[in-house]
């Protein structure tokens, strides 16, 4: 009887990724110490039901690394294999990981290939990060595409469990236990996380007051901006036209004091002293002979 084949499932649902956090603390690390090349290395754990976890890490040691991709060698699964069987004999590779310096997060076609052909299991995950902005994702299978995941875990403790719903499940305690600062502030989130409760609005009064004063600061701002412009705009015109009513007023002070020297044409002007008058010319006397023709005949 023939054996039947061996069928891969896809979930159609989000798997839950837990990290321990030392894990993704050692991704980061080999990530930038390589700030223009990628770098890549395998992620070690288990899987049970919808969840994966992920407890360890291994480099990738002589991949071939490019600006914008990087390979798994044949050197570099060699590798992998040797410490996983020596150190981690009993779990899983459940994914891998490689870094985008200065890039963004994203999958390019590339790591597609990649995840497709070396990473086909549903519960096996891709997780970038990008060194320049300490950006991270985790990629994984819903169905029969890969996509982004947003239900990921980190510091994970073996005393939580898990049940066989989602992660949305878990109560705020434990959200409390798993999250940390750096994977809330890259994007992902938690359903059932306090944090994502409604906050109060804040009243209407309060912003149209903020809006007042905002519009009441641009207009004093522009009005000083506008005193500062016309004055150094201004300014030279205003001195010119003191240094000439100056000049007007020490010239009006040395003509009173040195009358007809600034005006000699015309004389004295109107204030200055009157000059003596000039003695009228007495007509010059008749010569002796010349009466001899009119004697006695007038």
């Amino acid at each position: 009887m023939a054996k039947p084949a061996k069928v891969k499932v896809r979930v159609s649902t989000q798997p839950v990724v837990v990290m321990e956090a030392e894990v993704l603390r050692k991704i980061r690390q080999h990530a930038r110490t390589s700030m223009k090349a990628e770098v890549c290395g395998v992620l070690i754990g288990n899987t049970e039901q919808e969840r994966m976890t992920v407890e360890a890490c291994i480099a990738g040691i002589n991949a071939a690394q490019g600006g914008a991709h990087v390979t798994f060698t044949q050197d570099t699964w060699e590798h992998i294999y040797k410490i996983k069987d020596k150190e981690f004999p009993d779990h899983k590779i459940v994914g891998w990981y490689h870094s985008h310096p200065g890039f963004g997060v994203f999958l390019s076609e590339h790591d597609l290939f990649i995840q497709q052909n070396f990473f086909s299991n549903p519960q096996q995950v891709a997780w970038v990060f990008d060194p320049h902005t300490d950006e991270e994702g985790c990629f994984g299978w819903i169905g029969s595409n890969i996509e982004k995941l947003s239900d990921i875990r980190v510091g994970y403790s073996q005393s939580v469990e898990i049940t066989n719903t989602m992660a949305s499940d878990y109560d705020d305690e434990d959200d409390a236990a798993f999250h940390s600062p750096a994977m809330n502030s890259s994007g992902f989130n938690s359903k059932s996380h306090s944090s994502d409760k409604p906050r109060p609005q804040e009243p209407t009064w309060i912003k149209w007051a903020s809006r007042a004063l905002e519009y009441l600061a641009a207009m004093v701002l522009g009005v000083m901006l506008c005193f500062v412009f016309l004055n150094w705009r201004w300014a030279p015109v205003f001195a010119q036209a003191e240094r000439y009513g100056q000049l007007v007023e020490a010239l009006r002070q040395f003509d009173e004091q040195h009358p007809g020297v600034l005006n000699p044409i015309h004389g004295p002007g109107p204030n200055s002293p009157s000059q003596p008058p000039l003695q009228q010319q007495q007509p010059a006397p008749a010569e002796k002979g010349s009466d001899k023709g009119n004697n006695g005949k007038h």
